[in-house]
């Protein structure tokens, strides 16, 4: 478990190591049965991210200000930019146009939550925007995937639908289940000690599982076509500059600094991993490229974070002792 917690903290390296060991085997080795590793890996990547969700923070107040924006640029903003972006840059490719969509469409995840505590943000605000960015995301996806990309992609709204329950309702029963069996065995304290900081790098070993067939089923194209990588990178490099520029023009303007911090890392932050999860099982052979389009989009994620952080005292100011 140690080897996975390191690599829980360092995904900058642990991801595009996954994917050039995936472009090796591809090159190397049949792919064919790596489909079958894609439902398995999923739900390894997905539930234990579950078994941590605080729901009961739904129930929270305080923060309403916060909440809204949020919500509002997470589904009336990011995903219409993505669509823009992947019409423009992708007009002939739609399967990469609907990877950045799904990226857009899917808002925050654990590393909301962690990104938001390094930068010294309101840590119940990030939660809260975490499980509500879930949900709704979760329950939207179908609809701006069919009215967005139904005339390029061809979208089968109730197998979208039950992929969604799959990989996301599924697991968040099973994880609300599996905490509140734990915490009724140990203890909160015990739980929150001993039990909630195994998950993580369960979570991660997933991941790095899908991100490697993802990249291995792609091997022989990338390596034929080495500038398909430039070309995703510069449509994600404008889709999170965007995102970074008017997240933190709108929590200056108008949230305190705790709320302001949660507010850009509940925006910026995409649940990357379910979006990838739903690329691969949702879209057929072709959604290879989705997936593609989003593994490539972990490393922008991660190290924006990173970097985010080491400048956040400057956009805001420094957290009052």
């Amino acid at each position: 478990m140690s080897l996975l917690s390191r690599m829980t903290g360092n995904l900058t390296l642990a991801i595009p190591v996954a994917m050039l060991l995936g472009l090796a085997y591809g090159l190397m080795a049949s792919t064919d049965w790596l489909r079958t590793l894609i439902v398995p890996l999923t739900l390894l990547m997905v539930y234990p991210m579950m078994v941590n969700l605080k729901l009961r923070k739904l129930l929270e107040g305080g923060d309403v200000k916060a909440q809204l924006l949020a919500q509002f640029i997470n589904f009336a903003i990011i995903p219409f930019v993505a669509f823009a972006l992947g019409r423009l840059w992708f007009p002939e490719q739609p399967y990469l146009a609907l990877g950045l969509l799904l990226a857009s469409l899917l808002p925050t995840s654990g590393m909301t939550i962690a990104w938001t505590g390094f930068a010294k943000g309101n840590l119940a605000a990030a939660i809260k925007m975490t499980v509500v960015g879930l949900i709704l995301g979760s329950l939207a996806t179908p609809f701006y995937v069919q009215w967005l990309m139904g005339a390029t992609v061809p979208v089968d709204l109730i197998a979208v639908f039950l992929q969604i329950a799959l990989v996301v309702f599924l697991p968040m029963l099973a994880g609300q289940l599996t905490q509140a069996y734990l915490i009724r065995r140990y203890g909160q304290q015990d739980y929150q000690q001993r039990w909630a900081p195994r998950f993580p790098p369960l979570s991660t070993l997933g991941v790095l599982g899908v991100v490697f067939v993802a990249i291995a089923m792609k091997g022989g194209e990338l390596v034929a076509h080495p500038e398909m990588l430039l070309d995703i990178l510069v449509p994600l490099f404008a889709l999170y500059a965007f995102n970074y520029v008017f997240s933190t023009f709108v929590a200056r303007r108008l949230l305190p600094r705790g709320d302001a911090i949660a507010l850009v890392y509940g925006t910026v932050m995409r649940n990357l991993s379910i979006a990838l999860a739903l690329a691969m099982n949702a879209f057929g052979e072709a959604s290879a490229d989705a997936a593609l389009l989003i593994a490539v989009a972990y490393i922008i994620q991660v190290q924006s974070a990173a970097w985010y952080v080491k400048f956040s005292d400057r956009f805001f100011g420094t957290k009052l002792a």
